[in-house]
């Protein structure tokens, strides 16, 4: 390969004379390499492949984490004069050169991560959970579960010495029962051949629960900090302050986006519901209760909730613990648009708090139905069946009012 003979010479006294590639669709081991004075038309043939201009420093080479990148094509591309004609190809190169570095290293830091979340499955038991706990998965409303940092930590009183694992939705506070010889490097930890085996200290920390503080005294050298949790205070202690100082920081910032997307789930909702638009009438709700539901928890039973909408607009009963029969008393209403085109929907689920809530059915109820039978009888308190699960129903009244003018009361 080559750029124009001035530029050339340029690189190379930067010390990059000539680009090594190995190029992912020739395989593994294959290595090739341009010289930076070829004719301009060996040039323009070859950077028409981006993945040509790639150094990938360990894919193929028995190097592990290694990063990959696009180099030496910035410094090439900057000693090209935009002039040439081989300019514009260069950063056409350049730019699917990034694009691919970065989907590739983006698969390496998620593979890297599940293997690390099996290793955490294997090797640390949680017994006397309400459910179960499955590391490599999704989380509740935070997409897959990632690894964001791990070691040791001490309770400041007893000195007792934790390993503390920090996933994107909760704080787990571990204890070794069988030792393993220690190497350097969170990396020996999770290795394939540690035989290290931990027990959960406390059940998982969740992390829009909590807040995260520095001793009072900033003058203290001693590695330090708070976790306050519901009704609970942890003290602990790192062997040092830069480690106090990344638990803090990593701790505070998954704390604040667990927050944060609860809280634009809640705005969403709550938009929809307070839109102006005009309606011809309004359906009162009271979701009663709901009886037979299908059990989700190891325990036989499940946490259920129910979600009612209509539209856009939408709400959310209280999750009730450990029942299959649940009272909820939850009253709501709905603006009406259209009413032979409105549908009301009542789903049910279970709330987990380690994964995506389960599914435990739903139903409809079309509003010009609810009309229909209003006239006759007035308000109606109806059982429905739940459709798509073997077992369950939920018991709901209705009030249907339509305004005499097209206009909010």
């Amino acid at each position: 390969m080559c750029v124009p003979h001035e530029a050339a010479r340029s690189v190379e006294e930067d010390g990059l004379p000539r680009i090594e590639t190995d190029p992912p669709s020739v395989g593994r081991g294959y290595t090739s390499s341009y010289n930076l004075l070829d004719p301009p038309n060996k040039l323009s043939s070859s950077i028409t492949s981006s993945s040509q201009l790639l150094r990938v420093r360990g894919v193929g080479s028995g190097q592990q984490n290694a990063p990959c990148d696009a180099a030496p094509l910035p410094q090439i591309l900057d000693n090209t004069p935009e002039s040439h004609v081989d300019h514009s190809p260069l950063k056409l190169a350049l730019e699917r050169a990034e694009l691919l570095c970065s989907q590739v290293n983006e698969g390496v830091r998620e593979k890297e991560n599940s293997d690390r979340l099996e290793w955490i499955q294997a090797h640390v038991q949680c017994e006397g959970l309400t459910e179960q706990l499955v590391f490599n998965s999704l989380t509740n409303c935070l997409g897959p579960r990632k690894l964001l940092h791990s070691g040791k930590l001490y309770k400041t009183k007893s000195n007792k010495e934790l390993h503390g694992f920090l996933l994107s939705d909760f704080l787990l506070l571990t204890y070794m029962v069988k030792q393993f010889v220690v190497s350097s490097g969170s990396e020996k930890l999770f290795s394939s051949k540690s035989n290290a085996q931990f027990k959960m200290y406390k059940t998982p920390i969740f992390l829009n629960e909590v807040l995260v503080k520095l001793p009072t005294d900033p003058s203290s050298d001693e590695p330090i900090f708070h976790i306050s949790h519901i009704d609970r205070v942890y003290t602990l202690r790192t062997d040092n302050i830069n480690e106090r100082t990344a638990w803090v920081q990593k701790i505070k910032a998954a704390s604040e986006q667990y927050i944060d997307t609860e809280k634009r789930k809640r705005e969403k909702a709550y938009q929809a519901r307070s839109q102006k638009t005009a309606g011809i009438g309004r359906l009162m709700v009271h979701v009663i209760e709901a009886a037979e539901l299908k059990a989700c928890k190891p325990n036989g039973r499940s946490s259920p909730y129910c979600e009612v909408s209509m539209g856009s607009q939408s709400y959310t009963t209280r999750t009730l613990q450990d029942t299959l029969n649940p009272k909820w008393n939850f009253n709501c209403q709905f603006f009406i648009k259209d009413l032979h085109q409105d549908v009301l929907c009542l789903t049910m689920f279970d709330r987990d708090q380690f994964s995506p809530d389960d599914f435990l059915g739903r139903t409809e109820v079309p509003l010009a139905k609810i009309h229909t039978e209003q006239e006759s009888k007035g308000p109606t308190t109806r059982r429905l069946l739940l459709h798509e699960v073997s077992t369950g129903e939920v018991w709901v009244r209705f009030d249907l009012q339509l305004f005499e003018q097209k206009t909010l009361l």
